[in-house]
């Protein structure tokens, strides 16, 4: 089997939707071996900020000479990247070896009971047994959706990590922030440590409930960690952070926003639960260096040109709030295109009062939303459709100025397809 014959039975999984329970990916375990038994892993749950806070952590082990695995969702530049070795997406070859492994026993799980498993149950089963067959000093883990129930959860970590808890895919995972933050928890596993960055109190608790019932020490960021915001600078951001062992000042990140500020935090914090030894200058060096695809990532200068892949009410809470701290004084605009199964009623008036004008669009995907639904549901004082976002941004480009900034914003689906358009000019 080649790599596109392997990518393509993969994607063809999709047909199976998403379904819950854990019943298969332990079938698919129990039969390859139980890889996930072998893994030194760090699990994620959270509604924003996982991908960025696995990216620090992955560059502070890194920093300090560590072999570090990843396994991510989406993927925004190619579908490699979902597993990666030290930032590299692993290689075509080693996908086509993992699928003519896996592929039998999911034609045999097909024919059972349990029904065949889903697009993202077999790619968490590949990247497991990846990594059980070249152990890493660290693996780790992000969930799909959720937690209790993500196919994620069959693995034993040392670490469990709940960056956020917001409103996103409440359809299965609930409408209260109560309700998202019981499903985050799952992933709490008993005696393991666990650390999280949610503030929201009602979600608080239901975390540390969780920790008590399972016997795991919590970690709160504002409570046995803090972050002291600094400064913010056309660099990044600066801060300090602080826990019973250390204080570390004017720790500097070239990611912009205070949300990533929060996400470093919960990095370090996670480092600290992991290794013996802890070196300060190792964490600086780990820090500065991280960047995430999609996530508030200038792709062109004069003008200004961001991507950042805010695709729901705490993302764009989050992005709006950097772009007023980072360029409060010049013309800013938006391009935004999302899904229809996103809160947008909620999401789409919070454009209001960061940006001078706002532009809806579509792009080729099953479930994007139409550019006409999104300018009905706004209410900002200068906005515009369209359903050729490249001629849009080709035109913007030429009538922007120099100082000024155009965010294109929304569903990492579209981002991704954005990212591509600005590789092929250039």
């Amino acid at each position: 089997m080649d790599y596109q014959e392997a990518i393509e039975w993969i994607h063809n999984r999709h047909k199976f939707g998403i379904k819950t329970g854990l019943q298969r990916m332990e079938w698919l375990m129990d039969h390859l071996g139980n890889p996930e038994q072998r893994l030194h892993a760090i699990h994620v749950a959270g509604t924003n900020g996982k991908g960025s806070t696995i990216s620090f952590i992955r560059n502070i082990l890194q920093a300090h000479g560590y072999q570090v695995g990843t396994f991510t969702s989406p993927y925004v530049v190619t579908f490699n990247e979902r597993i990666s070795i030290n930032g590299e997406p692993l290689a075509d070859e080693e996908w086509s070896k993992l699928v003519e492994k896996i592929k039998p026993l999911a034609e045999e799980l097909e024919n059972s009971p349990l029904g065949g498993p889903t697009e993202f149950e077999i790619i968490t089963a590949l990247a497991i047994l990846y990594f059980a067959e070249h152990p890493m000093d660290f693996v780790l883990m992000e969930t799909g959706l959720g937690g209790r129930l993500d196919s994620t959860n069959v693995i034993s970590p040392i670490l469990s990590i709940i960056t956020s808890i917001g409103k996103d895919h409440t359809a299965l995972l609930g409408d209260t922030f109560e309700e998202i933050a019981s499903e985050k928890a799952g992933i709490i596993k008993p005696s393991v440590p666990a650390i999280t960055g949610v503030e929201k109190i009602d979600a608080l608790e239901v975390i540390k409930k969780k920790a008590i019932s399972q016997d795991a020490p919590l970690d709160s960021l504002g409570e046995q960690f803090q972050i002291i915001a600094e400064n913010t600078t056309q660099n990044g951001e600066l801060f300090t952070f602080k826990n019973q062992f250390v204080q570390w000042d004017k720790l500097l990140i070239h990611m912009k926003g205070r949300h990533q500020m929060k996400n470093a935090a919960l990095a370090i914090q996670a480092v600290t639960r992991c290794l013996d030894y802890v070196r300060e200058e190792k964490v600086r060096e780990g820090i500065i260096t991280t960047s995430w695809v999609g996530r508030f990532e200038q792709v062109f200068d004069q003008p200004t040109i961001i991507l950042d892949g805010a695709h729901n009410e705490e993302g764009i809470q989050a992005m709006t709030q950097t772009v007023r701290d980072h360029y409060q004084d010049r013309e800013k605009h938006l391009l935004f295109a999302a899904l229809h199964d996103k809160p947008l009623d909620k999401m789409i008036p919070l454009f209001t009062g960061t940006f001078d004008t706002v532009t809806f669009t579509t792009f080729e995907f099953p479930r994007a939303s139409d550019a006409e639904e999104l300018y009905n549901l706004s209410h900002h004082h200068n906005k515009s459709k369209t359903d050729d976002w490249k001629i849009f941004i080709e035109n913007r480009m030429k009538t922007l100025s120099n100082e000024d900034v155009l965010v294109i914003s929304g569903s990492l689906y579209f981002i991704s397809e954005v990212r591509k358009f600005f590789e092929n000019i250039g």
